[in-house]
């Protein structure tokens, strides 16, 4: 019998995982740029960490959770999005008390959600994401913004366009729903299930209601930006005045409320069409919360975050060409042991080629040295290191350039400066360039004594 894969889910492997970690990395190192700290979250949680911090509204709660019981009758949950799970490691750890406010923190994992797989999406799916909790200030909002934009500039996207609306503080949600409400009593019978159970339990939902006939319903209801509180209205207009000031080109959408329903104030979303044409929508989305933390039992802290889908920010840079350069499974050298006699000292070469910092890879089994050559070629090798008895006894290599085809025998003394000769790595752990002047240095045994004589 075989063995499928399971529906909604992706082996990620080759030159697409390579593509992840890249773009990982450098979401990881912006984020390390505006002073944030990495966290690690379990994949699973109880279930009413969810239930209780997304809302028993959201469609996540409703219908895309994985539940189920453990041995001990507990109800866990495969983590559908991650910021209730990180609130409740700030509570957990009492992170709020023994570290300074605002906690900037950034993750990056997999979450699973039951929904219809498409474009860039899947079952399981990695996000990136950031939280800074502690801190109400409106600047900090902006902050999260200007982050999640600086790392979509950085992977070379253009034209990315960024929505933006306001939710209000709760007096503005509490006028609005009772607006809302009022609004759909006469269209609720003839809408879909989902909308008539949002009606009961939190009419914002409705909004984001994807059933065309539905979709035109919700074009006539009233605006929240008409029902926003003075202080909520003047904080969204400096949120808007303060883009406008970064250069950083935005759309109001007055019926945007996201899917969860923790949100407040100030939500946004990052939506993008490839040049091909592909329309990805919401690329990255986040915004800010009130009371999440003290729902989940903790401090009445507010927060504000963002994630962004890994999956399809990487089908985006595919889409537009723009995926790293050095993804290539590529090594500097791959080491040919003529016989089983010399394995050893070949596999001794290439942990100290490795230790020093290059990619080396080796030919383990007994086979002809051309078979050896057209390895090193599928491996895009810049160099094979050859090794036979002669090079045994005299601790030595052949070094061969396999693109120019010289060759020349290289002492396993000197094989590391080579190396660092030809690619420039001659510069000291130090920050000196001792081997310049041809002097004797000991920075690669941690000895260095280049500053001795200053």
């Amino acid at each position: 019998m075989e063995i499928n894969i399971v529906k909604g889910v992706h082996d990620v492997y080759d030159d697409e995982a390579r593509a992840y970690s890249k773009i990982e990395d450098l979401m990881k190192s912006i984020a390390d740029l505006f002073a944030y700290s990495e966290v690690r979250s379990p994949v699973l949680e109880h279930s009413e960490v969810f239930s209780r911090g997304v809302g028993e509204s959201s469609d996540i709660v409703r219908k895309e959770m994985y539940d189920f019981l453990d041995k001990g009758g507990r109800s866990l949950t495969l983590r559908p999005e991650f910021t209730a799970g990180i609130m409740r490691l700030i509570i957990f750890n009492k992170l709020y008390a023994t570290n300074e406010l605002p906690l900037k923190l950034y993750y990056c994992g997999p979450v699973f959600r039951y929904e219809r797989p498409q474009l860039g999406r899947y079952r399981q799916f990695n996000q990136f994401g950031i939280e800074s909790v502690g801190h109400d200030s409106l600047y900090n909002d902006l902050e999260v913004i200007v982050l999640a934009y600086s790392i979509l500039q950085s992977l070379g996207l253009e034209n990315v366009k960024l929505v933006i609306n306001s939710l209000g503080d709760k007096e503005s949600r509490d006028n609005y729903r009772e607006a809302l409400k009022g609004y759909f009593a006469k269209y609720i019978d003839n809408m879909c299930p989902d909308c008539k159970q949002r009606f009961e339990t939190n009419p914002l939902r409705i909004l984001d209601c994807k059933v065309k006939e539905d979709q035109e319903i919700c074009k006539g209801a009233p605006k929240i930006t008409d029902y926003l509180s003075p202080a909520s209205k003047e904080r969204f207009n400096k949120i808007l005045e303060s883009l406008s000031a970064l250069q950083i080109p935005y759309d109001v959408d007055d019926g945007l409320v996201r899917g969860l329903d923790y949100y407040s104030e100030c939500v946004f979303e990052f939506h993008y069409v490839s040049k091909t044409g592909n329309n990805y929508g919401a690329i990255g989305a986040g915004g800010h919360y009130g009371s999440l933390m003290k729902e989940l039992g903790g401090p009445d802290l507010p927060g504000v975050g963002f994630s962004l889908g890994i999956e399809r920010i990487y089908s985006v840079l595919k889409d537009d060409n723009l995926l790293p350069d050095d993804i290539r499974n590529e090594v500097v050298a791959y080491i040919m042991p003529m016989s089983d006699d010399v394995r050893t000292y070949a596999l001794d070469v290439a942990n100290c080629l490795r230790m020093s910092g290059y990619r080396v890879d080796m030919c383990y089994d007994n086979t002809k040295l051309g078979n050896m050559f057209k390895r090193a070629e599928k491996k895009f090798a810049q160099y094979a290191i050859i090794i036979g008895e002669d090079e045994f006894k005299n601790q030595s290599v052949v070094v061969k350039d396999l693109k120019t085809q010289n060759q020349e025998n290289v002492s396993l003394d000197n094989l590391i400066d080579y190396f660092d000769d030809i690619f420039g790595n001659d510069e000291c752990e130090c920050g000196c360039h001792c081997h310049d002047d041809d002097e004797e240095c000991h920075c690669h045994d941690h000895e260095c004594h280049c500053h001795d004589k200053d």
